[in-house]
C-alpha cells in the first residue's frame, strides 16, 4: 500500500497552532488559500522548485510575489523553499482549511443527483444530513445522469446511496446470490 505523505499535514497542523496561539486563524487561512493559488498560476511554482535557480534568487521572488501576506504566512512559504517543498503549499492549504473546518464543526458533504436539486430538496438533505452527523453541514451539490434518479451522499468518508441505479445494482446482487 502507498504511503501518503505527511508533510502537508505536520505543516498545516503546525500553522495551525501558531495561528490559534496568535488568534489569527482567519488570517492565515485566506492568506494560505491566496498564496496556493498564486503559487499554481502561471510558472511561479515552477521557478520556486527549480533548483537550477540559486536560492537566494527563488527566495528574492517569493519576497517580492508574496509581499502583501502576513509576515508568518510569508515565513512559512519561504521555509518550504528552502526545504524544496513548496508545491505543497496548496496541499497544506486544503489541510489547513480542514483543521479549521473541524474546530467549528463543519463536515463538508457531496450530493449527487440525476437532476439539479431545487432549493427546497437543498435544506431538506442539509437539515437531514445535520440530524446524523450532528454538526453543520457545508453541502455541494452535482448532477450526474447515469443516477436515473435518486441522490446518493458522501459525508467524509460515507456514502449514503439512494440512487435508483444503487438500488437495482443490489437488487441484482442479490438475485444473483440467491438471496431472494
Amino acid at each position: 500500500m502507498a504511503r501518503r505523505d505527511s508533510a502537508p499535514r505536520r505543516y498545516a497542523d503546525a500553522a495551525f497552532e501558531i495561528a490559534l496561539r496568535d488568534g489569527t486563524v482567519d488570517t492565515w487561512r485566506k492568506e494560505l488559500e491566496a498564496a496556493a493559488a498564486t503559487s499554481t498560476a502561471g510558472e511561479l511554482e515552477s521557478v520556486l522548485a527549480n533548483p537550477a535557480i540559486p536560492l537566494e534568487e527563488r527566495v528574492s521572488v517569493a519576497e517580492k510575489v508574496f509581499a502583501s501576506l502576513s509576515g508568518p504566512v510569508r515565513n512559512l512559504i519561504l521555509l518550504l523553499i528552502r526545504r524544496r517543498r513548496i508545491e505543497q503549499l496548496p496541499r497544506i492549504a486544503v489541510e489547513f482549511r480542514r483543521l479549521d473546518d473541524k474546530r467549528n464543526g463543519l463536515t463538508h458533504a457531496t450530493a449527487t443527483s440525476a437532476a439539479p436539486l431545487g432549493a427546497d430538496e437543498i435544506r431538506a438533505i442539509t437539515a437531514r444530513l445535520e440530524e446524523l452527523t450532528g454538526g453543520k453541514i457545508a453541502l455541494e451539490t452535482a448532477v450526474d445522469a447515469s443516477l436515473l434518479g435518486g441522490v446518493v451522499v458522501r459525508v467524509g468518508d460515507r456514502l449514503l446511496d439512494g440512487s435508483v441505479r444503487g438500488r437495482l445494482e443490489r437488487l441484482r446482487n442479490q438475485l444473483a446470490s440467491g438471496a431472494l
